[in-house]
């Protein structure tokens, strides 16, 4: 079960995705921040992707246990299995808190349909919902052309089904600046019952944009992150389309 505030939803719309990066910069506890502003990437749309696959090294406890003990069997196919309460088909979904340089707060996310608006406020769109975790993923535009007018996002992504499996999957988020290199955050440690992870936190300080990597899970949903950050914002209950 997930959440959402009451914001009015947006109108479709079409993006373009700016120039292709061919190298990347990858976020880390280590090294964790990078400016928009010093490598000329804060105008334009930043695409923000999220993209996820189940992790193929999850193999059951029996079937595993098997393994060890005849690893020839790792020589032969497995066997084509359907969908069990130990294979997971997981929906996540990708979301951002939004604050305004007004004070206008809300959320972008495809629960409640509150897919948003490129070119007025909040300047931030979401493309669609991805129920199967595709290779395209699910993907957030926002405007940086308004950036002035944009104090703080918090990019996060979440469970819908209420089955907390994040430790079966391998997400990425990906940014993607109008100019310069790729951005890359992996939501790859093992929080195996968390349902929501806030990811990256867009600043606009003094008038320079910074992205910082959070990657803090959470075992509630969109009300946990807002009191974490201090978004202030009333929640309730919300439900997806079953289209």
């Amino acid at each position: 079960m997930g959440f959402f505030d009451g914001i009015r939803g947006g109108r479709g719309a079409e993006f373009d995705s700016g120039s292709a990066a061919t190298n990347a910069i990858e976020l880390t506890k280590r090294h964790h921040t990078v400016s928009l502003t010093k490598q000329d990437a804060a105008t334009g749309h930043l695409r923000v992707n999220l993209s996820w696959r189940m992790r193929t090294s999850d193999l059951g406890g029996e079937q595993r246990e098997s393994l060890l003990r005849h690893p020839f069997k790792a020589l032969k196919p497995l066997p084509v299995q359907g969908h069990t309460q130990s294979m997971v088909n997981v929906d996540l979904d990708l979301g951002c808190l939004y604050e305004l340089a007004d004070g206008t707060k809300g959320v972008v996310q495809p629960l409640g349909n509150f897919l948003g608006e490129l070119n007025e406020a909040p300047y931030i769109r979401l493309s669609g919902d991805d129920r199967f975790g595709s290779g395209s993923g699910e993907t957030i535009y926002i405007n940086l052309d308004h950036r002035e007018e944009i104090k703080r996002l918090l990019v996060f992504v979440y469970i819908y089904d209420q089955t907390p499996a994040f430790d079966r999957t391998h997400a990425i988020v990906t940014l993607y600046p109008s100019n310069g290199p790729r951005i890359e955050v992996s939501l790859d440690e093992r929080h195996p019952q968390a349902r929501s992870c806030a990811v990256v936190l867009i600043e606009n300080v003094k008038g320079e944009l910074v992205v910082k990597r959070e990657v803090r899970f959470v075992y509630g949903f969109q009300a946990e992150l807002d009191r974490l950050y201090g978004w202030g914002m009333q929640w309730g209950r919300g439900f997806k389309s079953k289209v």
